[in-house]
């Protein structure tokens, strides 16, 4: 199968994909600090870079997004029709980078949230996403995942 787009059209959309400040992390963002949270962003010094850091509790969050990290069950995960192999292997070493420091920040004392970007899908998960990230934060969980519930 051939891709619907030519090559120079494929690799100017990819190239505009973020890996920060996305549209998903911006929303958790706004959705933390109207609860009262201060963070920090892209704590270089942190195992993966976490997203949002808020260094007074010892919590990293990620926000992912369903197909670059390979949410398990979305069905906003499809894997290409070209390329597969390469998208294979891109995406399987994205998850073990993954595993690998969100266990490294557990090891260093953090806790760890994940946020995936399916979450934000809908019109009403807003208050909902609030709830669950606020519930999370105030826990003692050491790790967690919120996803939508279009999932699985």
């Amino acid at each position: 199968m051939t891709d619907i787009v030519s090559s120079a059209d494929r690799s100017r959309m990819m190239s505009g994909i973020r890996s920060r400040n996305s549209l998903p992390e911006m929303w958790v963002r706004r959705l933390l600090h109207a609860s009262g949270y201060r963070f920090r962003l892209h704590r270089r010094d942190l195992p993966g870079t976490p997203d949002i850091v808020m260094p007074g509790r010892k919590i990293a969050i990620f926000v992912h997004g369903c197909f670059w990290h390979s949410h398990h069950g979305c069905r906003f995960v499809k894997m290409p029709a070209t390329r597969t192999d390469f998208w294979k292997t891109k995406l399987a070493a994205n998850v073990e980078r993954d595993r690998r420091s969100m266990e490294e920040l557990r090891e260093l004392g953090w806790r760890v949230l994940c946020v995936w970007e399916c979450t934000l899908r809908g019109a009403e998960t807003a208050a909902g996403l609030q709830d669950g990230l606020r519930h999370w934060i105030e826990s003692d969980s050491q790790r967690g995942e919120i996803s939508g519930t279009m999932c699985g």
